[in-house]
């Protein structure tokens, strides 16, 4: 076998044992490793870890890259990890995947269901976090042969749900070098073997925002006495997000929902504290900054009104996950290529937050949906306690997500990649 040395950009051409088509490569990888992905998988599954505290899943990652031959490097707070592969030289792509679970009880009735109370993957990260495994696997091996044109740096992020591990990884060096940046994410709405992508906003902002409400209290028989604080938090509940909504460009989606409202504790008498808390969504980046000022403003105006004081705390989440065209474009030419006929399709927008957001703001990349849901089979809504998804997705996902970083980092018109990837069609 060729051997790949830094600073050296490996050959095209594959080595002399090797078949030279990458499509047969691909389905041979996958027939090797096929079971111990979904065996990866399971055990992710069956052991969740909330976000800070991945420390086991880290380190099953780490064992099974250093039996690669690869070097993964641990983030300073000890879970998740970075690990590149291939020579230095050259284009560098990433691919990100998530890998925490959610405070939520695993209510499957299956072999692999969470063993840890409360806990478990009820987003797919255990998905996600296997099939970059295992593209990266198959890369490492590709590089092996001389047949990587360019690094690839695998980005097993943590803390995706707190949110706030993207930041982690940026303040570790991981997008340093890298050119583009590509992700999947388990969609129930999309079959298995469809590809959802989407040029532009894909999910959106995520704030929480506090609002506190003061006035001198008084009693319900005299409120022209005092400040009626409870009508006055009343109105800001209501007159808020309709003024917003009235301030800021429509396709924006930027949307003010309440999740809590309090004040009070009798009926007869007038508080002098009350508070609202609620999310702040947006898909338009723009907006999105410019939301905590236009906010306050309008809080101020509506407060003012009834003789109250009232204080706004803005906390920021992540922002919109914004799709680069021309990587969106690589995400749609390596779709085509691996998946069956008219299996890349349109995801829509969703006003979820997912801090890819974060890695977008710096560097061009693409999000997209992976279909993991049984043809002609129960959809399984994501954040709830019995979601789980048809296993076959992860090959799926593994020939996308290698396909596509081959894509970016040769920049191969279609119809020359389509002469490598020939039989790779699922």
């Amino acid at each position: 076998m060729t051997q790949t040395h830094p600073g050296v950009m490996p050959s095209l051409e594959p080595a002399a044992d090797e078949d030279p088509d990458l499509g047969t490569q691909l389905a041979s990888f996958l027939d090797r490793h096929n079971e111990e992905l979904v065996a990866f998988r399971r055990d992710l599954h069956m052991h969740p870890e909330l976000g800070f505290t991945e420390f086991r899943t880290t380190a099953r990652l780490v064992e099974r890259l250093k039996e690669a031959g690869l070097q993964p490097r641990v983030l300073p707070k000890g879970t998740g990890v970075i690990c590149d592969i291939g020579p230095e030289n050259g284009p560098t792509v990433a691919l990100r995947a998530d890998i925490d679970a959610l405070p939520l009880p695993d209510e499957k009735e299956v072999a692999y269901a969470s063993t840890i109370p409360g806990l478990s993957h009820a987003c797919g990260h255990d998905v996600h976090t296997a099939v970059v495994l295992g593209a990266g696997l198959f890369l490492a091996r590709q590089a092996a042969l001389g047949l990587l044109p360019g690094r690839v740096r695998l980005l097993f992020q943590p803390a995706e749900e707190n949110p706030g591990g993207a930041l982690d990884i940026l303040a570790a060096g991981g997008l340093v070098g890298v050119s583009r940046i590509f992700g999947l994410h388990c969609e129930p709405k999309f079959e298995v073997g469809q590809l959802g992508v989407r040029t532009g906003p894909i999910t959106a902002a995520c704030d929480k925002v506090y609002v506190k409400v003061n006035g001198p209290g008084g009693h319900t028989a005299r409120p022209h006495l005092t400040a009626d604080l409870v009508y006055a938090l009343a109105k800001i509940v209501t007159e808020l997000p309709a003024a917003l909504s009235r301030r800021v460009d429509p396709r924006s989606s930027l949307s003010l929902v309440w999740g809590r409202m309090n004040a009070g504790s009798v009926a007869n008498a007038i508080p002098d504290q009350g508070l609202a808390e609620g999310t702040v969504r947006c898909l338009d980046d723009e907006a999105w900054h410019r939301a905590p000022e236009l906010m306050r403003a309008l809080l101020h105006s509506v407060a003012g009104a009834y003789d109250v004081e009232a204080s706004l705390e803005y906390v920021r989440g992540v922002p919109p996950t914004v799709n680069d065209q021309v990587s969106v474009q690589m995400f749609k030419d390596a779709g085509n290529l691996v998946l069956a006929p008219d299996r890349v399709v349109t995801a829509p927008q969703s006003l979820g937050g997912d801090d890819f957001g974060y890695y977008l703001e710096s560097i061009p990349g693409a999000y997209g949906r992976l279909g993991v849901r049984t043809p002609g089979g129960r959809e399984y809504d994501l954040h709830r306690g019995d979601f789980d998804v048809d296993e076959s997705c992860i090959p799926v996902g593994v020939k996308i997500l290698a396909a596509t970083v081959l894509t970016a980092l040769c920049e191969l018109p279609e119809a020359g990649l389509a002469t490598d990837l020939e039989g790779s069609r699922a």
